[in-house]
Protein backbone atom coordinates (compact mmCIF):
# COMPACT_ATOMS: atom_id res chain seq x y z
CA UNK A 1 0.00 0.00 0.00
CA UNK A 2 0.93 3.62 -0.48
CA UNK A 3 2.52 5.41 2.58
CA UNK A 4 0.39 8.47 1.90
CA UNK A 5 -2.77 6.71 2.08
CA UNK A 6 -2.27 4.53 4.95
CA UNK A 7 -1.08 7.65 6.83
CA UNK A 8 -4.32 9.08 5.81
CA UNK A 9 -6.55 5.84 7.07
CA UNK A 10 -4.62 6.36 10.77
CA UNK A 11 -5.46 10.16 10.71
CA UNK A 12 -9.09 8.95 10.15
CA UNK A 13 -9.17 6.68 12.38
CA UNK A 14 -7.80 8.26 15.02
CA UNK A 15 -9.72 11.19 14.89
CA UNK A 16 -12.65 8.72 15.23
CA UNK A 17 -11.56 7.23 18.68
CA UNK A 18 -10.20 10.13 19.98
CA UNK A 19 -13.91 11.79 18.98
CA UNK A 20 -12.03 14.94 17.17
CA UNK A 21 -14.07 14.68 14.54
CA UNK A 22 -17.21 16.13 16.13
CA UNK A 23 -17.89 16.67 19.50
CA UNK A 24 -21.26 17.51 21.21
CA UNK A 25 -21.60 20.52 23.29
CA UNK A 26 -24.20 22.11 25.02
CA UNK A 27 -22.57 25.40 26.41
CA UNK A 28 -24.76 27.19 28.86
CA UNK A 29 -25.06 31.41 29.88
CA UNK A 30 -23.04 32.57 32.89
CA UNK A 31 -24.23 33.69 35.86
CA UNK A 32 -26.36 36.90 36.73
CA UNK A 33 -27.51 39.00 39.13
CA UNK A 34 -31.18 39.40 40.07
CA UNK A 35 -33.34 40.66 42.56
CA UNK A 36 -37.00 39.35 43.55
CA UNK A 37 -39.75 39.73 41.21
CA UNK A 38 -37.15 40.24 38.06
CA UNK A 39 -37.00 37.93 35.26
CA UNK A 40 -33.70 35.52 34.05
CA UNK A 41 -33.33 34.26 30.42
CA UNK A 42 -30.71 31.58 30.52
CA UNK A 43 -28.76 30.43 27.38
CA UNK A 44 -27.87 26.62 26.08
CA UNK A 45 -25.93 26.78 23.18
CA UNK A 46 -25.88 23.53 20.60
CA UNK A 47 -22.91 22.69 18.90
CA UNK A 48 -21.81 19.38 17.17
CA UNK A 49 -24.92 18.01 15.78
CA UNK A 50 -27.89 19.54 14.20
CA UNK A 51 -30.31 21.05 16.86
CA UNK A 52 -33.54 19.67 15.61
CA UNK A 53 -32.38 15.95 15.75
CA UNK A 54 -33.03 15.89 19.39
CA UNK A 55 -35.12 17.73 22.17
CA UNK A 56 -33.53 19.26 24.77
CA UNK A 57 -34.52 19.60 28.25
CA UNK A 58 -34.73 22.15 31.18
CA UNK A 59 -33.50 20.57 34.87
CA UNK A 60 -33.12 22.12 37.97
CA UNK A 61 -31.17 21.58 41.45
CA UNK A 62 -32.21 23.44 44.36
CA UNK A 63 -29.58 23.18 47.40
CA UNK A 64 -30.16 19.92 49.30
CA UNK A 65 -32.83 18.83 46.95
CA UNK A 66 -33.58 15.81 44.02
CA UNK A 67 -33.16 17.13 40.59
CA UNK A 68 -36.32 18.23 38.90
CA UNK A 69 -37.09 17.93 35.46
CA UNK A 70 -38.88 21.65 34.09
CA UNK A 71 -39.53 20.33 30.92
CA UNK A 72 -38.22 19.91 27.28
CA UNK A 73 -38.46 21.11 23.63
CA UNK A 74 -39.26 19.99 20.31
CA UNK A 75 -36.66 21.32 18.36
CA UNK A 76 -37.01 23.11 15.57
CA UNK A 77 -40.75 24.00 15.63
CA UNK A 78 -40.61 26.04 18.76
CA UNK A 79 -43.03 23.65 20.50
CA UNK A 80 -42.35 22.85 24.87
CA UNK A 81 -43.80 20.81 27.57
CA UNK A 82 -43.63 21.86 30.75
CA UNK A 83 -43.82 19.56 34.49
CA UNK A 84 -47.04 20.08 35.74
CA UNK A 85 -45.30 22.36 38.49
CA UNK A 86 -43.52 24.47 35.53
CA UNK A 87 -46.66 25.73 34.20
CA UNK A 88 -46.54 29.11 35.22
CA UNK A 89 -43.52 31.80 34.87
CA UNK A 90 -41.40 29.30 32.83
CA UNK A 91 -41.04 29.73 29.20
CA UNK A 92 -38.73 27.47 27.15
CA UNK A 93 -37.50 29.05 23.37
CA UNK A 94 -35.08 28.77 20.88
CA UNK A 95 -33.39 29.95 18.31
CA UNK A 96 -33.06 27.57 15.13
CA UNK A 97 -30.06 29.50 13.42
CA UNK A 98 -28.38 30.28 16.46
CA UNK A 99 -28.64 26.55 18.07
CA UNK A 100 -29.40 28.62 21.18
CA UNK A 101 -32.13 27.13 23.54
CA UNK A 102 -33.22 29.51 26.19
CA UNK A 103 -35.36 28.96 29.51
CA UNK A 104 -36.87 32.37 31.21
CA UNK A 105 -37.90 32.90 34.37
CA UNK A 106 -40.35 35.27 35.42
CA UNK A 107 -41.36 37.13 38.73
CA UNK A 108 -38.52 35.26 40.14
CA UNK A 109 -38.77 33.66 44.15
CA UNK A 110 -36.28 31.79 46.61
CA UNK A 111 -37.67 28.69 45.17
CA UNK A 112 -36.25 29.54 41.75
CA UNK A 113 -32.52 29.32 43.71
CA UNK A 114 -30.84 26.21 41.86
CA UNK A 115 -28.27 25.11 39.51
CA UNK A 116 -30.17 24.96 36.45
CA UNK A 117 -29.21 22.31 33.60
CA UNK A 118 -29.70 21.98 29.79
CA UNK A 119 -29.45 18.31 28.37
CA UNK A 120 -29.85 16.78 24.94
CA UNK A 121 -32.19 13.44 24.64
CA UNK A 122 -29.44 10.87 24.34
CA UNK A 123 -26.78 12.73 26.35
CA UNK A 124 -26.71 9.41 28.43
CA UNK A 125 -27.11 7.03 26.15
CA UNK A 126 -25.29 8.44 22.80
CA UNK A 127 -23.40 5.19 21.68
CA UNK A 128 -21.58 6.83 18.33
CA UNK A 129 -20.01 10.01 19.68
CA UNK A 130 -19.02 11.78 23.17
CA UNK A 131 -21.40 13.86 23.93
CA UNK A 132 -20.18 16.87 26.62
CA UNK A 133 -21.70 19.40 28.62
CA UNK A 134 -19.96 22.10 29.93
CA UNK A 135 -21.05 22.65 33.54
CA UNK A 136 -23.38 25.64 34.24
CA UNK A 137 -22.41 27.84 37.05
CA UNK A 138 -26.04 29.36 37.14
CA UNK A 139 -27.04 29.35 40.57
CA UNK A 140 -30.01 31.35 41.85
CA UNK A 141 -29.81 32.91 45.19
CA UNK A 142 -33.01 34.83 46.14
CA UNK A 143 -33.20 36.66 49.56
CA UNK A 144 -36.07 38.21 51.18
CA UNK A 145 -34.27 41.20 52.30
CA UNK A 146 -34.61 44.15 49.61
CA UNK A 147 -31.21 44.74 49.07
CA UNK A 148 -30.02 41.71 48.37
CA UNK A 149 -30.08 39.66 44.68
CA UNK A 150 -30.66 36.58 42.82
CA UNK A 151 -26.97 35.32 41.27
CA UNK A 152 -27.92 33.05 38.13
Amino acid sequence: MDGCYLEWWRKLLRCFLTGAWSQIRLDQSASEVKRPGETVKMSCVISGYSMTIHDIHWIRQRPGRALEWIGWMNTGNNDASYASSFQSGFIMTENVPSSTQYLEIRSLTAEDSAVYFCARRRTVTESSRAAVQKPPEQKIKVFAHDKEHLVF
